[in-house]
């Protein structure tokens, strides 16, 4: 079983976890072998357009229509079930705080998995999700859906299922958006539409000004599972 990290500081695993996120996008990085002076060269490309055919990616460079590499392939597929990231000490955390059995049978019998490494309080992933194995996560989404759009294609709707927070404000009688995790300390703090609260979400957990930048993306719908 395969892993996916969301981001803590912006609460977006909580999100999952509490059913308000259900999609996530994730750059699509093209790599192209093209000829250079002495040989060939492995370079990143920006393609004019990806597509999904004959049950193959591909896109368009430079006019032509290129397979897209095995590597540069969506990471998860329909119908997966995906690990959902989370440290060890968090894992540890939530459980002490929960009457799920199940859970708690599972994590005490995998946790035996870690504590072989040394103890399972020093392993790496006991505050970093990075290195935690996916059979020990007690929470899982399936894959609905997979394909590929420009970032800035998305919609008022999607940017609320990616977490964005919607709220009614009376008497304004208007609808602003948060972006999760950020306290409100200011009207900058603050977006008049769900685009404008991702665009800053985006930047901050991807890469600054990718928002601008406006590179394909690969989509992934899913629902929680476990």
């Amino acid at each position: 079983m395969k892993k996916i990290l969301f981001n803590d500081k912006f609460g977006l695993t909580k999100a999952v976890l509490d059913g308000r996120k259900t999609q996530t996008r994730r750059l699509l990085t093209l790599t192209l072998h093209k000829k250079a002076d002495r040989g060939n060269a492995l370079i990143e490309v920006s393609p004019s357009k990806v597509f999904f055919e004959d049950g193959k990616w591909k896109f368009v460079y430079d006019d032509y229509v290129f397979l897209l590499p095995k590597e540069n392939y969506p990471k998860y597929r329909v119908g997966e079930v995906v690990a959902v990231a989370q440290s060890y000490c968090s894992i540890a955390e939530e459980l002490e705080n929960s009457n799920n059995a199940t859970c708690a049978a599972h994590y005490e019998k995998n946790v035996q998995k870690a504590s072989e490494y040394i103890s399972w309080m020093e392993h790496p992933g006991f505050n970093n999700k990075m290195f935690v194995a996916a059979d020990m996560m007690i929470h899982q989404i399936r894959i609905t859906d997979v394909r590929v759009e420009r970032l800035q294609d998305i919609s008022d709707e999607c940017c609320l299922k990616e977490g964005i927070i919607k709220k009614w404000h009376d008497p304004a009688c208007k609808n602003y958006y948060y972006v999760p995790g950020v306290e409100v300390k200011s009207a900058e703090d603050v977006y008049d539409t769900p685009q404008e609260a991702f665009a800053h979400l985006i930047n901050k957990v991807s890469r600054k000004d990718v928002w601008e930048e406006n590179p394909y993306v690969f989509v992934y719908d899913f629902e929680l599972v476990k």
